[in-house]
């Protein structure tokens, strides 16, 4: 009987997007109906493995170096629905990550994070089905890693992780989709609208899934969330946080009052 840890981490290795959301959809079905095994314990040896598996394209570059996105032309709009499908691709396979690399957490952090993963997969499926249908695809813009770069700087720790890639990282998009969202509604392209929608409000459960997570880890380890917080962020290099924010989506997500009023201030 196959093991979750180590399926989610064979199909973070797969270089083949499609195979990779198949994979993940079908591992997460077989889950739910009690056909695989969960071992919290196993300490997994990757160490063979290019992860993350990726396709040869899209290019990676430099995030200045990726060409701004003008809504007039089809082409900009196209690259500006690559560039989500390239964040949905990055956060499926982080939440593949989260799953394999930390051992000896309770049972329901790698449900939770096999839901994420699940989420994540049916969103870069939703996005690149609308690409085609303008004619594009994934890989046929040029992208940037910063997502991911983060998710390589906290191999070493789960409680960096869930600080940093959910909460730090992925957080920045309930600030980013809404005025994405608007753009599109200004327009009128309303499949565009519908989906960022459902983006938007699973990634609100997604955040949460990070605070439950990490304040899990500072209360197991007496830590004040604050202070870990911001001690993390300096000591692994996390971005500054800049606004504005979404203040309603991230009460929403899990960060307490006196998290959202340092970011007010």
């Amino acid at each position: 009987m196959l093991e979750l840890r180590e399926a989610a981490l064979a199909i973070l290795a797969s270089d083949d997007a499609q195979d990779k959301v198949s994979r993940l959809l079908k591992l997460f079905d077989e889950y739910q109906n009690q056909h695989i095994t969960l071992d919290v314990a196993q300490k997994i040896d990757a160490q063979d493995l290019d992860l993350p598996g990726r396709p040869l394209k899209p290019e990676l570059v430099l995030p200045k170096l990726v060409p701004k996105r003008r809504m007039d032309t089809t082409e900009g709009r196209a690259g500006l629905l690559h560039s989500l499908a390239h964040i949905e691709f990055n956060a499926m396979n982080l939440a593949l990550d989260a799953i394999w690399r930390f051992p000896d957490m309770p049972k329901e952090y790698y449900e939770d994070w096999l839901k994420v993963a699940k989420e994540e997969a049916y969103h870069f499926s939703l996005v690149n089905e609308h690409l085609r249908s303008l004619g594009f695809s994934y890989g046929d813009f040029p992208a940037h890693n910063s997502l991911w770069e983060m998710v390589e700087r906290t191999t070493d720790s789960v409680i960096a992780r869930m600080a940093l890639v959910p909460r730090t990282m992925e957080a920045r998009g309930l600030d980013a989709v809404p005025s994405i969202r608007d753009r599109f509604k200004q327009i009128k392209e309303v499949r565009a609208v519908e989906m960022l929608e459902i983006i938007l409000n699973d990634e609100i459960g997604h955040v949460l899934i990070g605070n439950r997570w990490f304040n899990f880890l500072c209360s197991k380890d007496k830590l004040s969330p604050i202070s870990a917080y911001r001690e993390l962020a300096a000591q692994y290099r996390a971005p500054v946080l800049k606004g504005p924010f979404n203040m309603e989506a991230r009460k929403q997500a899990g960060f307490s009052t006196e998290e959202l009023d340092l970011l007010g201030a």
